[in-house]
């Protein structure tokens, strides 16, 4: 079934001047975004000698993420009420402080902590850039503003992967930490003047979820801390307390049906969770293949994120032109599977002697995969948001995907450090880890049947 192509006016597009500012300050923001991303995960495998404690290397990620849960609905919730710009204000300052306490960091432990507190930060970014999106952007701009902020991660795959490598072996690591501050205030200056001008949406009081998001995060970090535990005695209680702790608190922050995988808006919400899950569950220990596993140093092992970055763009132009024709059912589906044959590729790359051009080429094809299908869930989302609700509909979604990156990363991250107590090379645990992301994915694109087979606005 072909979906109804939706036009805008001629000057009506994304870099029009009435929406220069705001496209300007969005894609700087992901710029920054993607430097951070791109640049901590390179040299991880440096900090995490230096620190003496690979123990912890999974929870480096999923601190920052399980903050970022907390503050998606913070950011959600303020910009429905007092609009985008204070939000994302309060966002940029915590994202700097995490940045200065993470580069001077003389253990792994504070280093976690500081990760936490820039995650708090950074939850404002996506929960504000779909926000923005919704209320800025006319429905038929939607998909390619979603491309071109995609295309914002050009520059930092480019130059954030392998140089960030090289100043980590010149320098040392903390400069690629202190080094990301000025593009926080660039990001600031920028955007902030073109959020105030969209100002508040108006509307009755939003729900309050603060304290559920909270929830979610503390239960979340009690699974994976049972998860990493040494002792069963200790792992299994924490893991069942982290589930009744966060499983409820999840439940009423998303529409009703998510955990089902209901039709619409609620599968959409559950995939984003369950791509991330199997994504970045394997990115966060692509440097780490690269470096204990083939022996390369930090600025060889910054090349495949940069050809995933870069493919991930092309894929998300890719979807921008195809998904009104072929629906976002199709491209997810397509997408998800994609991602599954390129964590396959990891299999081989972390298990086996392959050349690392194997593995850069691998990287590349679940990059693709994930530019195929992450910005058609976005779109189903805005498309089924009550107008003046973007806000909690946005960090809904976000809410889910971040919770994926969360508990794939520490999961991964649990099995690699139970692998550092039982003796395994680095082969075998990141071998383990990435067949479970890879079953996650499959699983994935089957779900996708229940995502609509069109985009339609109903204006």
């Amino acid at each position: 079934m072909a979906a109804e192509v939706e036009t805008s006016e001629p000057g009506d597009g994304v870099w029009s001047p009435g929406k220069r500012a705001l496209t300007t300050g969005l894609v700087l923001t992901i710029t920054l975004v993607g430097f951070e991303a791109l640049a901590i995960a390179t040299v991880m495998p440096v900090v995490s000698k230096d620190l003496n404690d690979v123990g912890l290397y999974g929870w480096v990620f999923s601190a920052f993420f399980l903050g970022t849960l907390i503050g998606i609905v913070f950011a959600g919730r303020a910009s429905d009420r007092v609009g985008p710009a204070q939000p994302f204000t309060v966002g940029l300052v915590l994202f700097a402080a995490g940045l200065i306490a993470g580069g001077a960091a003389p253990s792994m432990l504070l280093l976690v902590v500081a990760r936490a507190v820039q995650g708090l930060g950074a939850g404002a970014i996506p929960a504000v850039a779909y926000v923005a999106i919704g209320r800025a952007y006319k429905p038929a701009l939607q998909p390619r503003m979603f491309a071109v902020i995609s295309s914002a991660w050009v520059l930092p795959a480019v130059l954030g992967p392998t140089p960030s490598g090289a100043v980590a072996d010149a320098f040392g690591w903390r400069w690629v930490f202190f080094g990301l501050l000025p593009f926080v205030v660039v990001a600031g200056v920028m955007t902030i003047p073109a959020l105030h001008a969209l100002g508040a949406p108006g509307g009755g009081e939003p729900a309050d979820r603060r304290i559920d998001a909270v929830l979610v995060a503390l239960g979340a970090g009690l699974v994976l801390g049972g998860a990493s535990a040494d002792n069963a005695l200790v792992g299994v209680p924490l893991a069942i307390a982290g589930f009744a702790i966060g499983g409820p608190a999840f439940k009423r922050l998303v529409p009703p049906g998510t955990l089902r995988l209901a039709p619409g808006m609620p599968a959409a919400i559950a995939l984003r969770g369950i791509i991330t899950f199997a994504f970045f569950g394997t990115d966060a220990f692509v440097s780490l293949t690269m470096t204990s596993v083939h022996g390369v140093s930090a600025t060889v092992a910054g090349i495949p994120l940069t050809t995933s970055a870069l493919a991930w763009t092309a894929g998300a132009w890719i979807q921008e032109r195809r998904v009104r024709v072929n629906g976002p059912r199709a491209l997810v589906r397509t997408g998800t599977a994609i991602i599954a044959v390129g964590i396959a590729m990891m299999i081989v790359t972390a298990a086996f002697d392959v050349p690392i051009a194997f593995g850069i080429l691998a990287w590349s094809v679940g990059g693709l995969g994930m530019g195929l299908s992450f910005a058609p869930l976005s779109l189903i989302m805005l498309q089924e948001a009550e107008p003046g609700a973007e806000g909690a509909a946005s960090a809904a979604l976000t809410l889910s995907g971040t919770l994926g990156v969360a508990l794939g990363t520490g999961a991964v991250g649990a099995i690699v450090a139970a692998g550092e107590t039982l003796g395994w090379t680095s082969a075998t645990a990141l071998t383990i880890g990435f067949i479970g992301c890879c079953a996650v994915a499959l699983f994935a694109s089957g779900a996708a049947v229940r995502l609509p087979n069109a985009i339609v606005h109903h204006d």
